[in-house]
């Protein structure tokens, strides 16, 4: 009896095994449906938001990468030429970059979930545009339905890091306003005047905040250039079968 009830056992695991692989067969094959194609769009992005923010949220995140590195405002060009002018300038402009950077870095660490709220937003047809579009549809579509709101609720993070003290009684802030000082007494002087010097004055916050959400939106490119070409980065089954289908 006891051979038997094994026996049969083992016939209804097979049968078991058998079916589910049928189903899953069925599944794989089946045709997408709209809300298939929503959900994959709304995680591939999901995805490629969060790996963004997280790879730009670490220390030299933006410092480290060239390809989306805060360098000086252009209204700070003729300071940067003009570095060994200013005693110790160069080292002065250094500290600057390095310390806008890690305002942004420390900025970035909040940006997924507000992109995740609005990536829950995205409709049907939105996702059908996107899915058969150009290799980066899906980062325009999060930057033209985001770039606005996120600036507003990004600029508030990116002003308190600018005034976070970054080393003993230094914050970002303070080093622009040392080095747009020192350089502004040349310009504005007489001397620097008849020197055709200008004097700069950029909104700091204003300019770290929009070169930080384009780092940002060019990192979410790479992600989604990555999902769309690698099936090795489509992390789950919905990812693989949106994308497998294009």
């Amino acid at each position: 009896m006891k051979r038997i009830i094994y026996f049969l056992s083992i016939l209804t695991l097979s049968a078991c095994a058998e079916l589910t692989a049928v189903i899953d067969a069925y599944e794989a094959s089946a045709p997408l449906t709209e809300t298939d194609v929503a959900t994959g769009l709304k995680e591939a992005l999901r995805v490629g938001t969060d790996s963004a923010s997280a790879h730009l949220g670490h220390t030299n995140g933006y410092y480290g990468d060239d390809l989306v590195k805060i360098l000086l405002p252009e209204e700070a060009d003729i300071i940067v030429k003009n570095a060994s002018k200013i005693p110790g300038g160069e080292k002065v402009i250094e500290d600057v970059v390095m310390h806008i950077n890690r305002a942004a870095e420390d900025a970035a660490k909040d940006a997924g979930p507000v992109f995740w709220g609005a990536i829950k937003q995205m409709s049907i047809t939105d996702a059908f545009n996107i899915l058969n579009g150009e290799k980066d549809a899906a980062t325009q579509y999060l930057k033209t339905t985001t770039y606005d709101e996120l600036f507003k609720l990004y600029n508030p993070r990116i002003q308190a890091s600018l005034d976070k003290e970054i080393a003993a009684g230094i914050s970002p802030n303070m080093s622009w306003e040392t080095l747009t000082g020192k350089w502004n007494k040349i310009a504005g002087n007489p001397l620097g005047q008849m020197a055709g010097l200008n004097t700069v004055n950029v909104d700091l916050d204003a300019y770290l905040t929009e070169q930080a959400l384009n780092g940002l939106f060019i990192k979410i490119a790479e992600e989604e250039a990555h999902i769309r070409k690698d099936p090795m980065a489509r992390v789950n089954d919905i990812l693989k079968r949106v994308f497998g289908s294009v």
